[in-house]
């Protein structure tokens, strides 16, 4: 056993952990120098991460003092797991296809009882299925644009879908799927695009309104007992959970407009063609407060665990409506749109990947639970 791990009496005041952790971080690696695999869609493997944000985790992961290791979430990681053995991971890895690809590692950290960060099996499951998610917040009044799903593309259209449709696949994340063919304005452009979608990503088509208004994305963090186990309890409001800033993506610039596609997301922050972040997004409070609403509602809906991020976009009366939420937010550095979030708050990067890691920790009892809970700052 490491020296870090085996020494009781190193742990800082602050902590209430046992001792120090043996930490994995689970991720699947943008390998650019391999050629993709036949018949895989242009943008796959679109959402897996650079290893310089394996990195940035690790270094942050270690400065409580914890030690870390990187295992490449691929078909080999029960055999790593074994030879491991860590004491908890932090999981941001998206699997390796099929219909809950994000759901994979989870599953199989529960089957192992090792513990984890993040959202649970079935969150992660329904999340990346954005027809079913639209499902359940419907049914629950939260508002999402009008959608239907398309299994062979040569389906009647339901009448209360209008010209322009938003054509995108039903379980992709990252923007994958979506350039600027998917807004479709009649029927022809609708039917192409959708069988492209159906064969090209072999999974059904998405179709819903055109939403023309702003768009925004909210990040959620904590737990009804979030203030017990953080080390930064002044974060969280009384119920839990810590609202980030809103953060708008002004897409009006950039190298698909008003589409926030795969290409846009994957330029540097300012660079050329890149979306504009705003952030605090200039918007009247009333509006702000509604976005969180509807994110933390989001958020509460699906199960969802510790971290997430609901992106919502105006309808064309100025309506939020709920497009998706994603359970396992990137967490790049000055890029990733929650860090963006965490940065225009004076939220340290690393205070931000400690704190996910103590919330996932907590729930395997691997914290003691604070005795003094400070009180929170007022609500402004």
């Amino acid at each position: 056993m490491p020296e870090s791990l085996a020494n009781e009496e190193e742990k800082p005041p602050h902590h209430h952990m046992k001792r120090y952790w043996k930490i994995a971080v689970l991720a699947n690696i943008k390998d650019e120098s391999q050629p993709k695999p036949e018949g895989v869609p242009p943008d796959a493997f679109a959402d897996f991460d650079h290893i310089e944000t394996i990195d940035s985790l690790r270094a942050a992961l270690e400065t409580d003092g914890h030690t870390t290791t990187f295992i490449q979430a691929d078909r080999d990681l029960p055999y790593a797991l074994r030879e491991v053995k860590p004491d908890i991971c932090f999981n941001i890895a998206e699997g390796l296809g099929g219909d809950a690809r994000e759901a994979q590692v989870p599953a199989l950290l529960e089957m192992l009882g090792i513990p984890y960060t993040g959202s649970r099996v079935l969150a992660n499951g329904i999340s990346l299925d954005k027809t079913l998610t639209k499902r359940i917040w419907r049914d629950r009044r939260l508002p999402v644009a009008p959608f239907q799903e398309f299994n062979a593309g040569d389906e009647p259209l339901r009448p209360e879908l209008k010209f322009p449709l938003f054509v995108k696949p039903a379980r992709e994340g990252t923007g994958m799927g979506v350039d600027m063919k998917a807004i479709v304005k009649n029927e022809k452009e609708l039917r192409e695009r959708a069988q492209y979608i159906i064969n090209v990503y072999q999974q059904p088509a998405l179709v819903e309104t055109f939403l023309p208004g702003r768009e925004f994305t909210v990040g959620i963090l904590g737990r009804a007992d979030a203030k017990k186990f953080s080390r930064h309890p002044e974060w969280y409001e009384k119920d839990g959970f810590h609202r980030f800033p809103v953060l708008e993506l002004d897409s009006s610039r950039s190298v698909t407009p008003w589409v926030y596609s795969n290409e846009a997301k994957s330029k540097e922050v300012g660079a050329d063609g890149s979306p504009g972040y705003f952030c605090p997004a200039e918007i009247e409070p009333e509006l702000e407060k509604k976005l969180k609403y509807l994110a933390l509602r989001a958020h509460l809906l699906l199960n969802t665990l510790d971290v997430s991020r609901t992106d919502i976009r105006l309808d064309e009366e100025g309506t939020p409506r709920l497009i998706e939420i994603n359970t396992l937010p990137g967490l790049t550095p000055d890029y990733s749109d929650l860090c963006l979030q965490a940065a225009a708050e004076g939220i340290r990067y690393e205070d931000l990947v400690l704190d996910i890691l103590y919330l996932g920790a907590s729930r395997w009892g691997m914290l003691e639970p604070r005795e003094f809970i400070p009180e929170s700052p007022k609500k402004k």
